[in-house]
């Protein structure tokens, strides 16, 4: 591992091989190079003194050189290597106000050779880019994005913040300059309308159309700048989007307003130019608020992190950033702080709150020798405990980078919307050229003909159609997340809502998955401390009953084995001193030529030595108290369920009997479970497995959805697709609820957003509808589509 060494400038630390190296001084960019080079030329050094040990914070412009993105400083902090060797980073997109926006970025992004993936979710403006960079460099994806409209820099939570902030501030300033106005002009509408009807000569007309085009110039051109420079890059890219809509509709009825001023003749509409870009603003900012509403409840599992822990070193307690600390060193934990390593207490006692990562709100008591996860908080426990694994592989980065990959991938219905949005605009501006066009050689005036064009253009929203899915999903997810429930992408919400069958593994699964020794058969004399070495190791339940019950022997010792070798479905292979130990089940022992005739309706562990079987275990698990009511409550949703095994058919006949499941396999290999699993596609079932073991691994990944119980097995977590933190079936139901109710509203978002279209453009279009009423229908399309997402928080529970 490299050392690591301070920028000169900046005082971050960096990898000693990625730092640039100017003499006797460390440079993390060009740009510190740069600017630290300008002070001493100024001599401005005593900079330095004042900045003492304290870093500087990276400005949000910082790499307005696209050049900087290449740099090995950046490439460290930022991109990340995946395990087919192509670069990964996850950026901002500045500038993204509606769906048209990411898919022209998308597009952009893949037309670029040496681009693998480039997704972006609206929601938040993240995007997840995957290119080959040999091919293509971080720095010409980034001058890419600029060319057509938009900025990018790194997503980093501690800035992040300080982006959304800024981007609240603008709208804020623009949207007061445009309610301003637009106040104004109505008390100047009311008086141009009392006097249509009372009557009111042509020169103090003139005067308040003059007063109200003064008004409405700058809500056009300041506050509905956003729209102008989105349907800028939408020509300039031949893109028709919504910014396209709002900008043609507000700035031809601002030209056609002048004009009438100047000839002294007919009625200008001013206020329909400022209503329209003042509604639509609002409407937009609001939008994004409840957007970033939706997105805040991904963030609380991984919010407020402190960047530095305090590790034993020497005797001593020091403090230490988190990407320093290692595998091994020993973290000391205070009362109130979150634990972010993974690993087993040394020391101490106390309670811990788990609630972010499963949803249960009971404190949970842990001592020595128990387990502490990273992403949970310590209430009144003070402990030292060895960390398992650094903090980029820990359960609490990896959840975060499972949310954060979530939210980018699209449902398949979210696709479709998209798809259908890309050709909405340029049938709206057709429709609205045919409006104008009929209007007028039926004999109506220039006058009414444009203004009712003008309608069509406004009233029509593709934005309504654009969110129906987005912000309905990313609630989802969130709900999902509050509860310990995490759905690697999205789309698989739409996947799950659509599961006509449910696949469970037995232990661990519809068990507690922690079998306990209940009886003990010794037929020779052997060394405990073997056995205990055998079953250390593994994670399957069965070996960690064996290891708990010989641990109750305070003597117990562990031996270092010369091999050692797990077989799924069937036990443990190993060699000590030249002798052949195997512990495991009754398939284990014939497959290597021994034999036994004991049985039972519990769990049985055999132990031989040297071919001769010297131990039999008896181990019984407990049913998860639940799953009698989950088997019950699914098969009455017409969801069939069936139980696969590895154990034999009396224990499996028992667990099945006991829960209610009718249809059961025993004895099942990784391999059958699959089959079983394809044999079910083959008759077109859609099918959801749950696991949590390397037997599991084959099946989960044919299986349409994976699910796994936090507690299995790294592998069985890398290939699911949903991941129940809590291993608590409860969380199972739920997760077939959020996913039934997300999927169910969806189509209502999409059902409200047609059905506005097709009755209000056909009204707007035969004249029912003033531009002004078009504009606020416009907005309120789009909130009523984002406020019936968040119905879901409240309704799943009815389900």
């Amino acid at each position: 591992m490299s050392n690591k060494i301070a920028c000169t400038h900046c005082h971050l630390e960096f990898n000693e091989n990625v730092m640039i190296k100017d003499g006797e001084h460390y440079f993390c960019c060009n740009g510190c190079q740069g600017v630290y080079h300008l002070l001493s030329d100024e001599g401005l050094e005593s900079f330095y003194d004042k900045l003492g040990s304290n870093t500087l914070t990276a400005p949000t412009g910082q790499y307005e050189d696209s050049s900087n993105f290449n740099s090995p400083a950046f490439y460290d902090k930022f991109v990340k290597i995946d395990k087919d060797g192509f670069s990964n980073v996850s950026l901002i997109i500045e500038g993204i106000h509606c769906s048209a926006c990411v898919w022209l970025n998308e597009k952009a992004l893949h037309k670029m050779d040496g681009i693998i993936e480039a997704s972006i979710n609206f929601t938040n403006n993240k995007a997840i880019i995957t290119w080959a960079d040999d091919v293509v460099k971080l720095s010409q994806i980034i001058d890419m994005i600029r060319a057509i409209g938009y900025n990018a820099f790194p997503y980093d939570a501690s800035i992040q913040e300080s982006h959304a902030n800024k981007e609240r501030k603008d709208y804020y300033l623009r949207m007061s300059v445009a309610i301003f106005a637009t106040m104004n002009v109505m008390w100047i509408a009311v008086a141009q309308y009392a006097g249509y009807f009372s009557g009111m000569t042509q020169d103090m007309k003139t005067i308040l159309n003059i007063a109200e085009g003064s008004l409405a110039t700058p809500v056009l051109f300041y506050s509905g700048w956003i729209f102008f420079r989105g349907a800028y890059y939408g020509i300039k890219t031949k893109v028709i989007n919504m910014d396209i809509l709002v900008a043609t509709g507000a700035s031809l009825t601002y030209i056609y307003s002048i004009y009438i001023t100047f000839i002294e003749h007919g009625e200008a509409y001013f206020d329909s130019v400022t209503m329209i870009i003042t509604f639509v603003l609002v409407g937009k900012f609001l939008e994004v608020l409840s957007k970033k509403s939706a997105a805040d409840a991904l963030d609380i599992i991984g919010k407020n992190l402190p960047t530095e822990v305090n590790i034993i070193k020497n005797d001593k307690i020091v403090s230490c950033k988190l990407n320093d600390v290692v595998v091994g060193d020993i973290v000391v934990i205070s009362t109130g702080e979150k634990v972010l390593f993974d690993g087993e207490i040394l020391t101490g006692n106390g309670t811990f709150d788990e609630s972010s990562l499963t949803g249960e709100s009971e404190p949970i008591y842990k001592t020595i020798g128990d387990n502490v996860i990273s992403g949970t908080s310590s209430i009144d426990a003070d402990i030292h405990y060895k960390a398992s694994k650094d903090f980029e592989h820990s359960t609490l980065s990896n959840l975060v980078a499972l949310l954060e990959t979530a939210i980018v991938k699209k449902p398949k219905i979210e696709q479709m919307a998209n798809k259908l949005s890309e050709y909405f605009s340029s049938i709206i501006l057709a429709l609205s050229f045919i409006t104008f066009l009929c209007w007028y050689f039926l004999g109506n005036s220039f006058e009414i003909s444009f203004m009712v064009a003008i309608s069509v253009i406004v009233i029509a929203c593709p934005c309504a159609l654009a969110l129906a899915t987005p912000v309905a999903t990313l609630v989802g997810l969130s709900l999902g997340a509050k509860r310990g429930i995490l759905f690697k992408e999205a789309a698989q919400l739409e996947t799950m809502a659509k599961v006509d069958t449910l696949v469970l593994d037995k232990t661990g699964t519809i068990t507690v998955g922690e079998p306990e020794v209940i009886k003990e058969h010794i037929y020779n004399d052997f060394d405990t401390n073997l056995l205990y070495s055998l079953v250390k190791s593994s994670n399957h339940p069965v070996a960690k009953g064996i290891k708990k019950y010989l641990k109750l022997d305070e003597n117990i010792d562990e031996y270092i084995l010369d091999s050692y070798t797990q077989i799924p479905a069937l036990g443990i292979s190993a060699t000590y001193k030249n002798q052949k130990v195997l512990g495991g089940n009754l398939k284990l022992i014939l497959n290597n030529g021994l034999s036994s005739d004991f049985k039972s309706d519990n769990t049985i562990f055999y132990f031989s030595i040297d071919n001769k079987i010297v131990a039999i275990y008896e181990l019984r698990d407990n049913i998860k108290s639940n799953a009698k009511e989950l088997v019950s409550s699914l098969s009455t949703k017409g969801i069939s369920v069936i139980m696969l095994t590895g154990d034999n058919s009396e224990i499996a006949s028992r667990v099945a009997s006991e829960v209610g499941i009718v249809e059961f396999l025993s004895e099942q290999t990784p391999e059958d479970k699959s089959n079983y699993i394809e044999k079910l596609h083959s008759e077109d079932k859609t099918v959801v497995m749950v696991g949590d073991g390397v037997n599991d691994i084959l099946a989960l990944a044919q299986a349409d959805i994976g699910i796994v119980m936090g507690s299995g097995s790294d592998i069985a977590v890398d290939v699911s697709d949903v991941i129940l933190l809590d291993d608590s079936l409860s969380s199972l139901e739920d997760a077939f609820k959020i996913s039934r109710t997300t999927f169910g509203l969806i189509k209502q978002n999409l059902g409200i957003s047609l059905v506005y279209n097709s009755i209000t453009i056909p009204l707007a279009m035969f004249g029912y509808v003033i531009p002004l009423v078009a504009a606020i229908s416009m907005s309120v399309s789009s909130l009523l589509v984002v406020g019936n997402s968040m119905r879901i928080r409240y309704k799943w529970n009815k389900n």
